[in-house]
């Protein structure tokens, strides 16, 4: 604006000036002067599409950054493509992009037609820019708290299902954390893997070995009696004697209306697991059965045939009502009678889950002299929890030790059972503890710890509350006071609620329990689940432009 505002008082003085030679130069003069402010506007174009090149590099390069296992050829085409989507500015810029330890850079270069300074020649005006993108924070420990529960096989509209899209959110999250632990000493980044519905599954270490001998896991319950011993009539044959069922065999989960009359568990009667009328039980079974000991007989009236051909033959004292195909004959028989002693299950028949621990420790990480009673259930979930690792990539991975795995570990969630995110949140505080049950190392110096915990649903039940299918006030209630005490222990909460098309609302409970409400996401979708990681990701990792 300055320049124009010379050439204009310049060319008021000119216009005013009257001799010939005056006159001459005033219009010889103006040819430069028209140029040289010509040549200001086409610089200030130039500056403003360098402007909008860095715009949209600084969006190309944090996508390139955010894929940290992309190969070159990749690389360009994903720069390319997202510098595209955001670029303004004229022409087509080439983005040329570079990976180099634990920085992106992304150059654009281009040539800005000139209007003004084309008249002496000068057609273009070379413009560059370079975004660059760092990883900043080096150290943490994160455990990831996934929900394992039957209704994460749901799909959205586009028949994406909340288990596959978590799979491959996981699988994108591990590979940014990977990359952002390349240029510092291994073990800075560690991973934690803690899959949940109503219990978690301990039974397996990243070593391979069992934790049925750990002195954390609390036989009590298992070994508890069933509370209905079945009369002395009841033994081999007979009918089982409970409403809530039987099962065939110890450890079993079929179903059976008769007590075996033959086999090695001829007479077991074994305890079906319990219905959702017991509070916090729903699927819980009793680990063991009563066996049938003969010890006397006595004489009861049975019935001994029936229907069009019935008949007292062979029976003394026998009796026969009705006509046809109603007629009934009853007779005295003498039968044996038993007695029943309860036979807990080997342990080695336990799934490997465990329960809520005693109150309140079932809601904190800073009680190590509490067990964690183990539980046989129906939903018990398959993938076992995982403690703080780094062995990342399951190309790599072999048969013998595929379960030290991370990706591997995430591959092997099954959607089962209800529930229960305040055991999820407790094993993710206690899986970066020192001592049992996981033994973490001591919390390196400058390490952050973080907890990301996802869920599809509201809390139904837990080792004493709910029944598996409605949303329980009480277990809130422990879920609120577990997220209190990992924020007191200093954890960095993040919180995922995958609510199909939004039939749920906002789950209130997640929402207060993250670090802040920045760090609390709504989805409704399943592939929303990829984008939250990745946004989570990116936060955590601090993957920021430098330049």
């Amino acid at each position: 604006m300055e320049r124009g505002n010379l050439i204009w008082r310049l060319a008021c003085a000119f216009a005013r000036a009257k001799t010939a030679n005056v006159a001459m130069m005033f219009g010889l003069s103006l040819v430069p002067l028209a140029i040289a402010a010509g040549a200001g506007l086409d610089y200030a174009q130039a500056v403003m599409v360098r402007s909008q090149m860095l715009d949209a590099l600084d969006a190309a390069a944090l996508a390139v950054g955010g894929q940290p296992k992309i190969t070159d050829d990749q690389a360009k085409t994903l720069a390319q493509s997202v510098f595209d989507a955001n670029y303004k500015g004229p022409g087509h810029p080439t983005v040329t992009p570079a990976i180099n330890g634990q920085s992106v850079s992304v150059t654009a270069a281009d040539d800005v037609a000139t209007t003004a300074l084309a008249l002496v020649g000068k057609t273009s005006i070379s413009v560059s820019a370079t975004s660059i993108v760092v990883w900043g924070q080096a150290k943490m420990w994160v455990s990831l708290v996934l929900d394992n529960t039957g209704s994460m096989s749901q799909t959205d509209s586009t028949g994406l299902s909340k288990m596959a899209a978590l799979k491959d959110a996981s699988h994108q999250l591990l590979a940014k954390l990977q990359t952002a632990a390349a240029s510092g000493n291994p073990g800075d980044v560690q991973v934690a893997i803690i899959p949940f519905a109503k219990d978690v599954n301990v039974k397996t270490t990243n070593a391979g070995t069992s934790n049925l001998s750990a002195s954390w896991i609390d036989w009590t319950d298992w070994e508890k009696a069933y509370g209905t011993v079945p009369s002395n009539l009841v033994g081999p044959g007979s009918a089982c004697p409970w409403n809530s069922g039987c099962v065939s065999a110890p450890g079993s989960t079929s179903s059976t209306n008769t007590v075996p009359s033959s086999g090695s568990y001829a007479g077991y009667i074994c305890p079906d697991a319990m219905g959702s009328s017991s509070p916090g039980q729903s699927g819980h079974y009793y680990n063991g059965c009563y066996n049938s000991t003969v010890n006397g007989t006595t004489t009861v009236t049975q019935t001994v045939s029936k229907g069009n051909n019935a008949s007292c033959t062979g029976y003394s004292n026998c009796t026969c009502t009705g006509k046809g195909g109603n007629t009934v004959c009853t007779a005295p028989v003498t039968v044996n009678t038993y007695a029943h002693s309860w036979v807990a299950n080997d342990h080695s028949l336990w799934g490997g889950c465990v329960m809520d621990r005693d109150q309140d420790a079932d809601t904190n990480a800073t009680s190590p002299n509490s067990k964690y009673p183990a539980e046989n259930s129906g939903s018990c979930v398959s993938a076992t929890v995982m403690t703080l690792n780094y062995t990342w990539d399951s190309t790599t991975d072999t048969s013998t030790n595929k379960d030290q795995n991370l990706s591997w570990k995430i591959d092997s969630m099954v959607a089962n059972g209800g529930t229960n995110q305040t055991i999820g949140l407790q094993h993710g505080m206690q899986v970066q503890m020192e001592g049992s049950p996981y033994n973490a190392a001591a919390l390196p110096a400058n390490t952050a710890r973080y907890i990301i915990l996802l869920s599809d649903g509201l809390n139904t039940l837990d080792r004493w509350y709910g029944d598996g299918s409605n949303q329980s006030s009480s277990v809130d209630t422990r879920m609120a006071l577990a997220c209190t005490n990992a924020k007191n222990q200093g954890f960095i909460i993040y919180t995922l609620f995958v609510d199909i098309a939004g039939a749920q609302g906002n789950s209130t409970v997640l929402r207060n329990c993250a670090s802040d409400t920045s760090k609390y996401y709504d989805l409704t979708t399943s592939s929303a689940i990829v984008t939250a990681f990745n946004d989570i990701a990116q936060k955590i990792t601090n993957l920021r432009v430098s330049q």
